[in-house]
Formats: C-alpha cells, sequence, structure tokens
C-alpha cells in the first residue's frame, strides 16, 4: 500500500571519400594492419562489453560520416609498379584457382583466363588489400607519426596490367610538449567520514526499519502522525475550456482503500495536510485540491479535484531502538558495535571512490588546460559510440525494445555527447603520454586479474576469453586501459593532501 502512487502524495520527480576495405575495418589479417598497434582506444575491452557492443549495434547505425580534422591529417601518395601489380595479380588468382569450382572443370584445373573473367571484381580487390596496407604502414612508419581511426582513399587508380595509384589521408594524434605536467595540481579534499555523514546513515537504516502501529488513545491527528482513510475523488471540469472545443470524455472517479497518509509529511499535498490535521477516526469531510503541472500523476497534474474522505484510524510510525537486536535483524552482526563498524567502513571507501573519482576529474581538466592539442575527430566519433552504446545497453536492460531505439534522434544524442566525448579522448590522450614519461607498465599479474575479472562478468571460460581477446585486438585495449587508470592513480596520489 505504502508504494502506490497516492493523490494525497505531493509531486516527486526525479530529473534524472572511400575507406579501407571492409575486410581490413573488421578483422585485419596479421601483417596487414593499416594502423599501429598503440591505435588510441577509450575503453577496456571484456567479453561482456563486446557482446554489448555488438547488441548496440542491432539499433545503433553509427550515423556519422567521415569526418576529419584537418589539424590532424596528414596525405600519403601510394603509387606500385605495374610490374609488382601483375604480381600480385597472379598471386591472388593463382589462389583462386587453386580453390575455385566451376562447372565443366576439375577443382585446380580452370584456366587462369576464365579465373581472372569470373572473380575479376574479388581479385581486384584482393590485389589493393595486399599492395596498399604494407606501404601505407612503411610511408607512416617513415614519417614518424601515429594514425589513429581508419584511412580514407581519396584517390584509386588500378587496372589489370597497369600501376597502381593512390591517395590515402589519415589523422594522427600532433606533438606537443607536457612540460611541468607534474607541477599541474588541483585540491584534494579529505576522505575522512564526518559523523553527521555516519548519523544520517544510520537515520536511514532506522526508517527502513520503521513500523506503523495503531495509537489507541482518543485524540486528534497531528504533525507526524499518519491517517488511515479512505476517499473518492472527482476531477473537476476546467471553466476556462473554449467554447465550442470537442466534449472531453468524462473523468474517472478516483478512489482508494485504507491509505496512509503523512500528516505534515513532505510528500503530502498542503490541502490534505490542512483537511485532516485535528481530525479523529470516523470523521468524514470535503477536500478541494488543486494538483501542480508537474504532478507525478500525469491524470491530476494540473487539475482540480473535489475529494469525500474518510478518516479510519490514527497511526504511528515507530523506529526501531539502535541495539543489539536492530543489528542481527539487519543481517550477519553480533553486536550493534560490529554494524557501526562495518556502516563506517562502507561509507570510508563509498566517500574515497567518490573523493577520488572527482578529483582525478578535475585533475584531468586541469591538464588538458595547462596543454593543449588538436585532437583527431575519428577518435571523438568513437568516443561519441561508446557513450551512446552504454546509453543504449542501459534502455535495453530497462526493457526498451530494438524498434523503440531505433526511432531515438541519433543526430540529436551525438550532439549532446560531443563535448564529454572530447574531454575524455584529451584525458586519454594525456595519460598515454605521462604514461610514456614514467616509463609505467602493467605486469602479467596485473593483466590476468583484470582477465579473470572479466572471464567472471562475462561468464566466459578465462582460456577461450584470452584467446578471443587475443585474435580481436582485445588483450592490447584492457592493457592500455590499465595503463592509463594506474597513471591517473599515481598522479592521484602525488597530490597534496
Amino acid at each position: 500500500m505504502k508504494k502506490d502512487i497516492s493523490p494525497a502524495k505531493r509531486s516527486c520527480i526525479a530529473i534524472t571519400g572511400s575507406p579501407w576495405p571492409q575486410s581490413h575495418r573488421r578483422a585485419r589479417p596479421e601483417g596487414t594492419t593499416l594502423s599501429s598497434s598503440s591505435t588510441l582506444e577509450t575503453k577496456p575491452e571484456t567479453a561482456e562489453s563486446q557482446h554489448d557492443h555488438d547488441h548496440a549495434e542491432e539499433t545503433h547505425s553509427h550515423p556519422h560520416g567521415p569526418v576529419l580534422n584537418p589539424e590532424c591529417t596528414r596525405e600519403l601518395v601510394i603509387d606500385v609498379p605495374a610490374d609488382d601489380v601483375a604480381a600480385a595479380w597472379r598471386k591472388v588468382a593463382s589462389s583462386y584457382r587453386k580453390y575455385a569450382k566451376i562447372p565443366g572443370f576439375r577443382a585446380g584445373k580452370v584456366p587462369e583466363t576464365v579465373i581472372r573473367r569470373r572473380f575479376s571484381s574479388e581479385i581486384r580487390k584482393e590485389v589493393i588489400e595486399t599492395l596498399i596496407p604494407e606501404r601505407f604502414n612503411k610511408a607512416v612508419n617513415e614519417l614518424n607519426v601515429r594514425p589513429v581511426g581508419q584511412p580514407q582513399l581519396t584517390e584509386l587508380t588500378l587496372d589489370e596490367g597497369g600501376p597502381l595509384h593512390a591517395k590515402a589521408v589519415f589523422e594522427f594524434i600532433p606533438a606537443f610538449s607536457i612540460e611541468g605536467y607534474r607541477d599541474v595540481k588541483v585540491e584534494k579534499p579529505s576522505d575522512e567520514i564526518t559523523e553527521e555523514e555516519f548519523q544520517h546513515e544510520i537515520e536511514h537504516l532506522r526508517e527502513s526499519r520503521a513500523t506503523i502501529e495503531p495509537v489507541e488513545e482518543d485524540r486528534p491527528l497531528k504533525d507526524g502522525d499518519w491517517a488511515q482513510i479512505s476517499y473518492k475523488g472527482q476531477v473537476q471540469s476546467d471553466p476556462a475550456a473554449a467554447e465550442g472545443d470537442a466534449p472531453s470524455a468524462e473523468p474517472q472517479p478516483i478512489a482508494g482503500e485504507d491509505t496512509l497518509v503523512e500528516i505534515g509529511g513532505k510528500d503530502t499535498v498542503e490541502a490534505f495536510t490542512n483537511a485532516l490535521r485535528g481530525t479523529k477516526p470516523g470523521q468524514e469531510l470535503k477536500v478541494e485540491v488543486l494538483y501542480p503541472a508537474d504532478y507525478a500523476e500525469t491524470k491530476l497534474a494540473g487539475k482540480t479535484v473535489a475529494y469525500d474522505v474518510e478518516v479510519k484510524a490514527i497511526k504511528k510510525r515507530t523506529l526501531p531502538d539502535l541495539n543489539d537486536d536492530f543489528a542481527k535483524e539487519l543481517g550477519h552482526y553480533e553486536s550493534y558495535t560490529d554494524l557501526e563498524a562495518r556502516i563506517r567502513e562502507h561509507l570510508a571507501n563509498r566517500k574515497r571512490r567518490s573523493v577520488e573519482a572527482e578529483t582525478k576529474d578535475r585533475l584531468f581538466a586541469a591538464l588538458t588546460e595547462r596543454f593543449p592539442f588538436s585532437v583527431p575527430e575519428s577518435l571523438v566519433q568513437d568516443q561519441i559510440d561508446t557513450r551512446l552504446e552504454r546509453g543504449l545497453r542501459a534502455l535495453a536492460a530497462q526493457g526498451m525494445e530494438p524498434d523503440q531505439m531505433r526511432k531515438l534522434d541519433f543526430a540529436r544524442l551525438r550532439n549532446a555527447q560531443r563535448d564529454s566525448a572530447l574531454a575524455e579522448v584529451k584525458t586519454h590522450i594525456l595519460l598515454d603520454r605521462i604514461a610514456g614519461e614514467e616509463n609505467i607498465t602493467i605486469s602479467e599479474e596485473e593483466l590476468d586479474k583484470e582477465l579473470h575479472l572479466a572471464a567472471l562478468q562475462s561468464r566466459e571460460p578465462l582460456d577461450a576469453l584470452k584467446v578471443r581477446l587475443t585474435k580481436d585486438g582485445g588483450m592490447a585495449r584492457i592493457r592500455e586501459q590499465l595503463r592509463r587508470d594506474k597513471t591517473a592513480s599515481i598522479l592521484y596520489e602525488r597530490l597534496p593532501a
């Protein structure tokens, strides 16, 4: 009964050009990696996060286009002589000839001319994938830059028997100085819990164990009492409605039996408190209530309701005493002293995590302000994807169906996430740079600990998880994120208390 939305309760609303071929964008063969192994990633990869990513892609099509930041963009011209192209063409065609099954020919005996004609588009694609990535990677290594995201081919000329010509545009993280980063400080608040915080937690526990008991003495209702009432209400018509409007359906009566209303309670509509205060069980009264426009129950919001109310009983709310019996009712505690110690420990851990997280955020903001630099747009878009997919997972957990998700305004959602995503990417880049300066590494023991946690969360055998993450690059991303977290913790510990 206490969980129902009572009309006597006050509203309480919580406002709470062409890219590389597809095969290289998803599963890149060994030796044909287009970007360096240190390509910036924005979140740790686990079996659970990969599963959630796949689920999110069912409803989110990543509508952003391949926009690049000109301040972080370079262009490479790739020219491959005709002889090298012809050799690659022969090699790929020979592979097709070995396995192709064409009616009228025995396996492995199909003439090469037939193979080249039958599989011309497939062979051409594989020739491109054979020739361009290796030369692209060699060229960027010579430039001593770190490409991020996927390169874009703005030009591509390739005909059988001729040379290959291509222009590849890619983003990179520009060089910038972090000299003096150790001098960047922010205030580090105390993480000690106060007596007020402890008492607040204790009172919250007492409130959760409170009991409602009848008042036997003959007296009127007063503030702090709970009135047990029955009521019937009728929504009043709006006299200001414009003439000629189509008649609306007659509103349904509102009724309730044995509803509890706290006299003077913060969640009680003032009109009910004023009407019920001073009454006794057995009394009947009329109450007219004008509900605010933002009332939680939409059918009452902005409406005037006339109620007939009967007071059935007076009840009082009794809080339990803080003693050993109270502690034992809450769980496996031997005494109230034991409970108090556990609560203080819990509060201390929670406050320590909260203070650390908030302080790190302020430190990261100070660092990015001290060391400004341009950010590749592809990294920002990837981080927006990460944030949106996290939001979609939350919506799915709350019961939203994929069809409903597809109707979301993703352009608006992406735009709303941009500033936060940009700040996160800047933080990741800075932490990577500082980790390099500090020679911070992740040991195998630290990595194994994280993998064990990931295996437990995803309910996947540890060995199978390791194989999968090694194959899809997730292992390197987890190590990279652990390195950032470790760097952030070191910077936090250095702050003066």
